[in-house]
């Protein structure tokens, strides 16, 4: 029998698969973060920024794990960050696109985002189903790599593979804390052990651009046109985005082969 690519059944997050996320994937997402068993702690030098990486039986790249504490930067600020799609434009400066395609459930998307790679290293970009949770005193992000009939792999990207990434946000006395998890497969021809070594080294990069963003978060927004709007929070936002149907997701032989794996342009 055919494997379906659309589930909602109890079973971890695949890529390729379509899941609306469900309780038992955030408990894992938040195991991931908090337990360091079998962990390797990696770095430990910047004040409140810890780096540990494992390895995993489902991928050949190592597993990344970062916790930072923000002072003077609340919750809900980090958790409209890592969500607005108009604010990302300026603030991460390796992103060439980033594209809302629709929505599957108020609070399950899909996008495209493609980034920019140092030279000779070929651009990136991902399709994406993003999942979120908000309980208030834990805000909660996870996604991975599907598939989209509308966005397959493109001349001049290779099409990579986030197994999983996934965000914990919680408040603290003055700020916030930040729990962030990452596998991922840049595919092409990059050698393991140096995708592994950046990963590691790359992560509290990512925090100090991460605070940045959001200490100018909420100016930025209020001088928008409409501050007010964040779908993430408010759901009968998405409605003027395009419903997702998932057999738009179901993977064809284009979608699972890229284009080029060619390091070189």
């Amino acid at each position: 029998m055919a494997k379906s690519h659309f589930s909602n059944k109890s079973q971890e997050m695949e890529a390729g698969v379509v899941k609306i996320a469900e309780d038992s994937d955030f408990d894992m997402l938040k195991k991931l973060v908090d337990d360091h068993n079998n962990w390797r702690l990696e770095y430990d030098k910047a004040e409140d920024v810890k780096v540990w990486t494992k390895m995993t039986s489902n991928c050949n790249f190592k597993m990344v794990k970062v916790q930072t504490v923000f002072h003077n930067i609340s919750a809900n600020t980090m958790f409209d960050v890592l969500h607005d799609p108009d604010y990302r434009k300026d603030w991460d400066e390796h992103m060439l696109a980033s594209i809302e395609i629709g929505y599957l459930n108020p609070n399950n998307d899909v996008g495209y985002y493609a980034l920019s790679c140092p030279a000779p290293v070929k651009n990136r970009d991902f399709v994406l189903q993003r999942s979120w949770l908000d309980l208030g005193d834990e805000k909660l992000i996870l996604n991975h790599s599907i598939n989209h009939k509308d966005y397959p792999p493109r001349k001049g990207f290779i099409r990579a593979i986030s197994h999983l990434t996934g965000f914990v946000v919680r408040p603290t006395g003055n700020g916030c804390f930040l729990g962030y998890v990452s596998q991922t497969d840049p595919r092409g021809k990059l050698p393991i052990w140096l995708v592994n070594k950046i990963t590691q080294k790359f992560a509290p990069k990512v925090v100090k651009q991460l605070k940045k963003a959001a200490e100018g978060y909420e100016c930025w927004k209020e001088s928008q046109r409409e501050p007010l709007r964040k779908p993430w929070i408010f759901p009968e936002l998405t409605l003027g985005a395009p419903k997702i149907s998932t057999s738009d997701c179901v993977p064809s032989i284009s979608s699972m082969t890229t284009l080029d794996d060619d390091e070189s342009e």
